[in-house]
């Protein structure tokens, strides 16, 4: 087989596999986009929190 056959067989079976597949409606993507945008908030206000408090306690034992 050619390489522009086995291209069109690749690209043949990629259109198939998305037509397979479960596409979520605007409502469940307003949602799962907020929870991914309240968790990602939560985890840069997490690793914010430790930076600082961490950064403190180097300063407490060290001194500037």
């Amino acid at each position: 087989m050619s390489l522009f056959g086995r291209l069109a067989r690749f690209l043949r079976e990629v259109v198939a596999e998305l037509r397979k597949v479960i596409w979520p409606t605007r409502s469940q993507l307003v949602t799962y986009t907020i929870v991914v945008l309240v968790f990602v908030s939560f985890m840069v206000a997490l690793v914010w929190l430790l930076d600082f408090v961490f950064a403190q306690g180097v300063l407490f034992l060290f001194g500037t």
